[in-house]
């Protein structure tokens, strides 16, 4: 590090502890030409994760833009709001990469309410997937009651037993 008071490049840490609870290294640096000391801190530089949109546009990835459209499919539905929220700001924690495009967004977002419910999965699939007809709709049910078929679904159990006379 060069020094701020001789812009010599030779410096030495003389003492490094943590600061900032953590989120920082505070150093004490002696400069090897003048003698003369200061204090640097040293911070990680996190970079956020980047939304690559359908138009090609690049955004910053907002956990509440995703929280109000998970909300928004949940309304007036028994799901737990908090679980809502620590999807929604989890879910960057959970990506490994610095881009994600919208699409995998919508996909990953799919596949969490479809576990918590089935007509919030609908509601939020019939705006991502922009449904435009009654049958895009009936489409959608039937491959989600497949999906049940095949993993022997607890709600497809519930909803004959309900449908039976």
């Amino acid at each position: 590090m060069t020094c701020p008071y001789c812009n010599a490049p030779d410096t030495r840490v003389i003492d490094s502890r943590p600061a900032s609870e953590g989120g920082a290294i505070r150093r004490r640096r002696e400069c090897e030409n003048c003698g003369r000391r200061f204090t640097t801190y040293e911070r990680a530089q996190v970079e956020p994760l980047m939304v690559l949109k359908r138009s090609g546009r690049k955004e910053t990835f907002n956990p509440e833009k995703l929280l109000r459209g998970l909300l928004l499919a949940c309304e007036k539905r028994p799901v737990d709001t908090e679980a809502l929220q620590r999807f929604a700001y989890s879910f960057e924690d959970n990506v490994d990469t610095a881009e994600i495009t919208s699409e995998e967004i919508g996909l990953k977002a799919l596949a969490f309410l479809r576990e918590q419910d089935p007509v919030a999965y609908i509601r939020f699939a019939s705006v991502y997937r922009e449904f435009n007809s009654v049958e895009n709709f009936i489409d959608e049910i039937r491959r989600l009651e497949q999906r049940e078929d095949r993993s022997g679904g607890e709600r497809r159990t519930k909803r004959k037993a309900l449908r039976s006379p």
